[in-house]
């Protein structure tokens, strides 16, 4: 199978939220929403301003709550993570793949972060992009 029509394969058992949807739940404390851009796209064009920080080859690691390596709210399989990329795709694949380790609740925000700036939701430019988490790290 080709990586589009498994990306769409995904996406179409993925619940997707819209980027309002995953601000609201950030807003309220419900889900973390969990940007896995690299950092020349974070610099770029900027970030979610709450949004942790996770490079995608860590992301299992620092989200399972059995994982050595995890950060600090990882503490359940049934939070709701909300995965961030630049356009909807890799999301879909790290959500999915979230999903196969137990993080059931996890999803993407359709369309990522281009669809974030597009229907105008917060967005910060620091001087110095966020790091990534690392085990154990705090925000």
């Amino acid at each position: 199978m080709a990586i589009d029509e498994r990306v769409t394969q995904i996406q179409a058992g993925l619940p997707c939220l819209t980027p309002a949807q995953a601000f609201e739940a950030m807003r309220r404390g419900t889900a973390y929403i969990v940007d896995t851009r690299p950092e020349y796209q974070r610099r770029a064009a900027g970030e979610v301003p709450g949004a942790i920080v996770i490079e995608r080859n860590h992301l299992e690691w620092r989200l399972d709550p059995a994982s050595t390596s995890r950060i600090p709210e990882a503490v359940s399989s049934g939070i709701w993570w909300i995965v961030l990329c630049e356009g909807g795709y890799s999301s879909s694949l790290a959500a999915e793949s979230l999903r196969a380790v137990g993080l059931v609740r996890s999803t993407d925000i359709a369309g990522g972060f281009q669809a974030w700036q597009a229907a105008g939701l917060p967005v910060v430019h620091p001087t110095t992009p966020t790091r990534p988490r690392t085990a154990g790290s705090a925000g």
